[in-house]
């Protein structure tokens, strides 16, 4: 609640400063990070659970390897992250009737505030066990994963990773796998009201 308030009041002063035509201030490096965090938080709430309803998915697994991140996967990690750690998996599930999704972290470290860690690496040493363990208990009709032909912002999942993911499911959940193309493109190109506030901000202070 604190963080919210706190987003809030930035962007209602970055509004007064746009209706008086003041120079809008430049926020530190630690206000930016806790503003992105803020987002992320507000996007997985308001945004997602839109996308994912509407393309009639409920599961959507985003992996990534160190050094070879998934586009998608860049803007849903804490904002002092500069890259996945090691493997991570994120798990967006969609419980269905209005109820809040479960937002999971298959990963060696804690993912932030909106990813819950998931995994004990101690109780549980196979990390795509741990996923497949997640995966069944869930149920999900419909796996998608960033795998397209058409956008490459969409095809972030590396070969090797799909073929590891397909290696830990059963055939029944194999058959469940579906292109999450439409979830990562909408995911990517849509803004909050938050979000947009800030942006008008950010031109003016590019044009200055």
């Amino acid at each position: 609640m604190r963080n919210r308030l706190y987003l809030k009041t930035i962007s209602l002063s970055l509004l007064v400063q746009f209706a008086h035509g003041e120079m809008p201030k430049v926020l530190s490096m630690k206000q930016r990070a806790e503003v992105r965090d803020q987002w992320l938080k507000e996007r997985v709430e308001t945004i997602l659970p839109d996308l994912l309803r509407r393309e009639k998915i409920d599961m959507w697994l985003i992996i990534a390897r160190e050094y070879n991140e998934d586009p998608v996967i860049r803007t849903m990690l804490p904002a002092t992250w500069l890259n996945a750690r090691r493997r991570t998996i994120l798990v967006i599930y969609d419980p269905g009737k209005n109820k809040p999704l479960e937002t999971l972290a298959v990963a060696r470290y804690d993912v932030g505030e909106v990813f819950k860690k998931a995994w004990d690496k101690e109780k549980q040493p196979d990390q795509w066990k741990r996923l497949s363990e997640l995966i069944v208990e869930r149920s999900p009709n419909k796996i998608a994963v960033n795998r397209s032909t058409d956008y490459g912002l969409s095809d972030g999942l590396a070969s090797t990773e799909y073929e590891q993911l397909n290696t830990a499911l059963s055939p029944k959940y194999q058959k469940r796998i579906v292109s999450g193309e439409k979830l990562a493109v909408g995911w990517l190109e849509t803004r909050t009201a938050s979000e947009m506030v800030v942006y008008e901000q950010i031109c003016r202070i590019a044009h200055e």
